[in-house]
């Protein structure tokens, strides 16, 4: 068995430990990977890749199979065995056979589906899900499993709303957010945990609001003492945004200061605060609503 199976196997493995949960009627697209020569795929159980062009199928995946892919020219190519299959589209989709399993890439197990574009020569690999179940692989990405679950529930809260608000802000990449801590840190399902998909199960649906808009609710590891205003970090100064005593004191600043410290947040958890009583407290005058999901 070669190295990349073994990665393959060794995840899907982990995956029978996991917590499931429902999914959102929001869907989010997440990039993985962008702007590069090859990547690879595989498919915890047979799968299809489709010529999103076309809506056909132009090959179908082998369970628990890694699958290289690269630019060709301005199409998309696959290599079996020795050989390189040219797809001849700029455009897939790699689905598996039941919307329960789990698609690879990035030696990390996805829940949904992938979309790889072929741009300018160059390919990016999106992860397009729920957000429900894109959640699942933000909460223990940029917090410790081992934190309070109130501060879990809070970081659900959060995640949630800053992903509503940014739809489509990659919109002409055709993916609405990195999987970077530059738009938030997502492991896919390879990260979940059983704690933290409870966490975002306990919250489903829960945003922040502001004047009845949800809001891109901001956080960070932590500020030293205070959080700073948005005023005071960017040109925009947003009123939901103020600076309040952060809670973290005696961890080093980490992050740009804005919206709620992660650190405090689990020191206020340990205090005895709700999640709801933490958000309200980072972020001024918000309101909570819930968005439409279903499963």
């Amino acid at each position: 068995m070669d190295i990349m199976k073994k990665v393959l196997l060794k995840a899907f493995l982990l995956l029978l430990f996991i917590f499931a949960s429902g999914q959102s009627a929001h869907a989010v697209r997440v990039g993985l990977e962008i702007d590069v020569k090859q990547a690879y795929f595989g498919t915890s159980s047979a799968g299809a890749v489709i010529d999103a062009n076309t809506n056909k199928k132009v090959f179908s995946t082998e369970k628990m199979k890694p699958y290289p892919i690269s630019a060709h020219g301005n199409t998309i190519a696959i290599k079996i065995g020795n050989k390189l299959y040219d797809l001849q589209t700029n455009y897939i989709k790699i689905s598996p056979e039941k919307s329960s399993d789990f698609v690879a890439t990035k030696n990390r197990w996805y829940r949904g589906e992938l979309v790889v574009y072929n741009y300018n020569k160059k390919l990016t690999v999106i992860n397009v899900l729920p957000i429900e179940l894109y959640l699942l692989g933000v909460v223990p990405a940029e917090m410790p499993v081992s934190w309070n679950v109130e501060a879990h529930k809070a970081q659900a809260i959060a995640a949630r709303s800053y992903a509503v608000a940014n739809l489509n802000k990659h919109g002409s990449r055709s993916y609405d957010l990195l999987d970077t801590p530059q738009d938030q840190a997502y492991g896919g399902a390879s990260a979940e945990n059983k704690k933290t998909n409870q966490a975002v199960v306990d919250t489903r649906g829960i945003v922040l609001t502001y004047n009845g808009k949800v809001i891109p609710a901001y956080y960070h590891a932590s500020s030293g003492g205070h959080t700073v205003a948005s005023g005071a970090a960017w040109a925009t100064n947003v009123p939901y945004l103020r600076s309040v005593k952060s809670y973290d004191d005696g961890v080093k600043k980490n992050g740009h200061g804005v919206g709620m410290s992660q650190h405090g947040a689990n020191n206020l958890a340990n205090k005895g605060y709700s999640a709801f009583d933490i958000l309200k407290y980072f972020y001024n005058d918000v309101s909570f609503s819930k968005i439409s999901v279903s499963d």
